[in-house]
């Protein structure tokens, strides 16, 4: 029996799950897939690989390629059967190199996607992740206010020594 992939988790779009709990502790989701996953069978689709990749970008001037650096890279697909029959995969590629943290991303993303028995508790993984990313972006958002530079008031300054 394969569950459809179509079925979503409520709060945010799958393209957003895997950053979101990457926001979390990685020992705090492999805790959580481990408990949650206890009894299903969970089998590479492909070999899981950790370590760097070249970063290739493209020069702005003359369109031509280049590589700017290497940034860590781990990738995970897994296949995934619980004991009633239901079966799903899921993925995760991320800028780390933890294969135990990456494996549990994948085996979230075929959780969430299939609706998975447990999904809730990945789903509230998702929001524990969404509330740090909005922390974050307040913080951001406090700093730049804190150093915003008013420039009308140079304005009246060079006016003032005009006179």
């Amino acid at each position: 029996m394969s569950v459809t992939t179509e079925k979503m988790s409520s709060i945010v779009d799958r393209s957003q799950w895997i950053r979101l709990l990457s926001k979390l502790d990685a020992e705090q989701v492999v805790a959580e897939v481990n408990t949650l996953s206890s009894g299903w069978q969970i089998t590479p689709k492909s070999l899981p690989q950790s370590g760097l990749a070249m970063l290739k970008l493209e020069d702005s001037a003359y369109n031509e390629p280049f590589y700017l650096g290497e940034i860590p890279l781990a990738t995970a697909w897994v296949d995934i059967v619980t004991p009633e029959g239901s079966n799903a995969d899921g993925a995760a590629q991320v800028m780390v190199d933890n294969l135990e943290f990456v494996q549990a991303l994948a085996v979230c993303d075929g959780i969430l996607a299939n609706r998975l028995p447990g999904y809730e508790r990945i789903d509230e993984l998702l929001r524990q992740g969404l509330e740090q990313c909005n922390r974050e972006e307040q913080r951001r958002k406090n700093m730049l206010a804190a150093t915003r530079v008013d420039f009308s008031l140079l304005d009246a300054v060079e006016d003032d020594d005009e006179n």
